[in-house]
């Protein structure tokens, strides 16, 4: 649980340092976490799977970038 928690808050600062946007650990945290999900689910659409921990989390950061993206599409 705690690694998972570990692991959603550097996934979602990953993501927000390529994205350009700002934020504490609680949002790193839930866009992490989120931005996780997002990314599995769309890499399964296309039929991609995560290998290891480096799979996961260049898929899971790649799904933050899209949170982050819509969030701004929706939000500006």
């Amino acid at each position: 649980m705690i690694y998972s928690l570990i692991l959603g808050a550097l996934i979602g600062w990953i993501a927000s340092k390529l994205m350009g946007s700002r934020g504490g650990l609680l949002r790193n945290l839930i866009l992490g976490v989120v931005g996780s999900a997002v990314g599995n689910w769309l890499a399964g659409t296309i039929g991609i799977a995560a290998t290891g921990s480096v799979g996961a989390i260049l898929i899971g950061v790649g799904g933050a970038c899209v949170v982050i993206l819509v969030a701004r599409w929706l939000f500006h």
